[in-house]
């Protein structure tokens, strides 16, 4: 009788509404001898219990049963796992279009909740950086999703993460490592939770799943974990790819913004010389209006019409086809400066509703334009620059070509960058105007704003200008004046250069030159503006002699130097500015050439710039006189500049200058009689020296009406 033995429980082996009288239970074996099931049969019928023999024959079929039973589970697990792939398959499959690692997140827990039948899924990111678990999970009044961040050892997944190992958890509550707060906060009832960690591919812990509240009220049991365990090896899989194209992203972006933030024209190709990217400077270098930069449209536009053609037909530069499969056939990288770019910005109505249209000359100096290089473009589609409403640019460029690589070294597409220089370019002509090459480039590599902007200078500043030449002019026709204007400044010009001056503007039929500026020079800046001199008289000898043979009149001129601190820099307006000095060395070097026409000599020199050449022993002078220029109280002491001191003087120009000399200083100490009689030694030598005559005629003056006692020996000029 059933119920007397000890072994039965009524709560488990009682049937509703059935009286147990008798039972057999046989245990269900596997071919590995593993318990499988056990089969209890209740009530023998007809008969009031089981007998031996009725065991013995259950037995005949219970193998049976075993196959029957473990095919079923095993079909049961298959069943269940393709059902767990499939699932995974799907929560991954739209990983390949966005690898978003939100996105995968929230799909791969998803489907685990559903393959699991829980409540509940989260899956907990590890953060190294700050050692915390972090995770977005939905709110009872279904919210934006709230951010959770934990502590990387605090709670259950904090066990887990720390451990690595697997919890199962039929109440929640009645484990002392689950921490309650996260329900708090969120309003939600944990009961059951399957914590287990996520590995990458290398066995690195990532992150924790957690499943929470089997359906029911029931708890996960091993199977669960078994395929859950399945599961997070997948999990793993997309997880790190996710993160990994996160990566990924956040490098191309950074490229993007490096590249776009650069001031160089950057154009990306492929192997077959085709444009695959081209930055904002790029279209800024083709005339795209930097207004529209942040208009799409007009951006996607001009990308669409450029984007896959070759780089050779959008930047039509000589060379660039064959520089850019040279680096794809060598890996070379080439650099190529100062080349031009030649294109027209379009924007006549009869193109349609496009506000601007790229176009190209047909042919090098051509006034015919083809719109964005089209090989397809019909007679009607031509532009003309005569007709149409089409602006030409002119770019110069300095062109560089390099190989593009990927990590093992294969050239897998070319990079052409394009440096504007064509601020560069005008600028340096404008320079090369005004100085030598070699001192113009010096200025350009400098990039000091304060050489250009305003700075004060020690420098040497030349004067010269034409003597009487409204009367040599006044007969000529007008292109007859500019013709000699512009061949005796040529050869002036050069000479200024030849020795490192810088031409600062011509006034007229005179012309100013500084030395010293804009770059001060290795070389002595006096010494240098003195050799220029000397050079202009050999300069206009030659010049002179020309004009002898073609029965021209003979040219002179005045030459004045005087060194000093100057203010330089650009200097004028808005509209107009120009580089130059201004100041009192150059207010005196305009006195001193204004002096050669009273003193009858071609080159005046102050006593700055005799002093800064070295004096006597550099320079022959012969010293004129010490005078006070009009609007100045201090006076400076001027030479007439004979030579340098290696220049040989004949017999007589050597007792010549020694009696002026010393009719000078009888002269200056009021000694006015035998100054009269050495001056007129003088004269007997150089019957036409201005400088004899000027002293001779004060001499006769001071006799008749002598000076005032203070009286210095300085002559003040009354005009300027």
């Amino acid at each position: 009788y059933a119920e007397a033995d000890g072994r039965f429980d009524a709560t488990i082996d009682t049937l509703p509404h059935c009286k147990i009288r008798s039972v057999l239970c046989v245990p269900i074996h596997n071919e590995q001898k593993r318990l499988i099931a056990v089969v209890e049969m209740i009530n023998k019928m007809g008969e009031p219990a089981f007998s031996t023999e009725d065991e013995a024959r259950f037995q005949e079929f219970a193998a049976s049963i075993a196959i029957i039973l473990d095919t079923c589970q095993s079909f049961y697990l298959a069943a269940r796992n393709q059902r767990g792939a499939a699932a995974l398959l799907k929560a991954t499959s739209s990983l390949g279009q966005s690898l978003d690692l939100d996105a995968t997140l929230r799909a791969v827990m998803e489907q685990a909740r559903r393959l699991m039948k829980a409540d509940r899924s989260t899956l907990f990111m590890l953060s190294k950086e700050t050692n915390e678990l972090w995770s977005k999970i939905a709110t009872t009044d279904e919210a934006q999703p709230l951010e959770i961040r934990i502590p990387a050892n605090q709670g259950i997944a904090g066990y887990v993460a720390g451990t690595g190992q697997i919890i199962n958890i039929p109440d929640a509550y009645l484990d002392s490592r689950f921490d309650p707060s996260t329900d708090k906060r969120t309003g939600y009832r944990t009961r059951s939770i399957l914590c287990m960690p996520v590995y990458s591919s290398g066995g690195e812990l990532i992150g924790v799943t957690q499943l929470i509240n089997k359906e029911n009220e029931g708890s996960f049991s091993s199977s669960d974990e078994e395929f859950m365990q399945a599961f997070n090896t997948q999990a793993g899989i997309a997880l790190e790819n996710a993160k990994l194209f996160e990566t990924v992203l956040t490098e191309k972006q950074y490229q993007k913004n490096v590249l776009q933030s650069l001031s160089d024209g950057v154009v990306s190709t492929d192997l077959e010389g085709q444009i695959v990217t081209l930055n904002d400077a790029a279209l800024l270098l083709l005339g795209f209006p930097p207004s529209l930069l942040q208009d799409e449209n007009a951006r996607q536009l001009w990308e669409c019409k450029l984007l896959g053609r070759s780089v050779w037909e959008i930047f039509p530069i000589e060379t660039l086809q064959f520089r850019l499969n040279d680096s794809f056939t060598h890996g070379a990288e080439h650099f190529v400066p100062e080349q031009s770019l030649v294109v027209g910005l379009a924007t006549c109505p009869r193109l349609g509703t496009v506000q601007y249209v790229l176009a190209f000359p047909e042919a090098v100096g051509s006034d015919r334009y083809i719109p964005w290089n089209d090989p397809n473009c019909s007679e009607h589609q031509m532009l003309h620059a005569q007709t149409d409403e089409l602006e030409r640019l002119e770019r110069s460029v300095n062109l560089k070509v390099n190989p593009l690589t990927n990590p093992e070294g294969e050239v897998r597409g070319g990079l052409v960058i394009l440096e504007d220089i064509s601020n560069e370019k005008r600028m340096k002509s404008t320079l090369y105007r005004y100085m030598t090459p070699a001192v113009a480039e010096q200025v350009m590599a400098t990039h000091d704003d304060k050489m250009m902007g305003g700075d004060r200078k020690n420098v040497t500043i030349l004067f010269s200008d034409i003597r009487g030449y409204t009367t040599l002019t006044e007969n000529m026709e007008a292109t007859e004046v500019v013709t000699l204007l512009n061949n005796y400044f040529e050869t002036m010009v050069e000479s200024v250069f030849n020795h490192q001056g810088t031409l600062d503007k011509f006034i007229g039929d005179a012309l100013m030159a500084v030395f010293g500026a804009p770059l001060p020079l290795k070389e002595n800046h006096a010494w240098l503006a003195v050799e220029s001199a000397l050079d202009m008289r050999r300069r206009l000898a030659d010049f002179n002699e020309r004009r002898i043979f073609a029965r021209q009149p003979q040219i002179r001129f005045g030459i004045g130097i005087s060194s000093g601190e100057v203010v330089a820099g650009n200097i004028g307006s808005q509209r107009r500015m120009d580089y130059t000095v201004i100041g009192d060395g150059v207010n005196l070097s305009s006195r001193l050439e204004s002096l050669t026409k009273e003193y009858g000599c071609d080159i005046i020199i102050s006593e700055s710039t005799y002093q800064a050449c070295g004096g006597e022993e550099k320079l022959r002078v012969r010293e004129l006189d010490r005078t006070r220029v009009k609007g100045k109280n201090q006076a400076v002491t001027i030479y007439e500049l004979i030579g340098k001191q290696e220049f040989a003087l004949s017999t007589t120009a050597e007792q010549f200058l020694d009696m002026y000399h010393r009719g000078r200083r009888y002269y200056l100490g009021q000694e006015f009689q035998r100054a009269i009689d050495s001056f007129e030694q003088a004269q007997d030598l150089h019957p036409h020296d201005i400088p004899v005559k000027l002293y001779l005629q004060r001499c006769q003056n001071y006799l008749h009406t002598p000076p005032p006692a203070e009286w210095d020996g300085i002559h003040v000029m009354t005009t300027k």
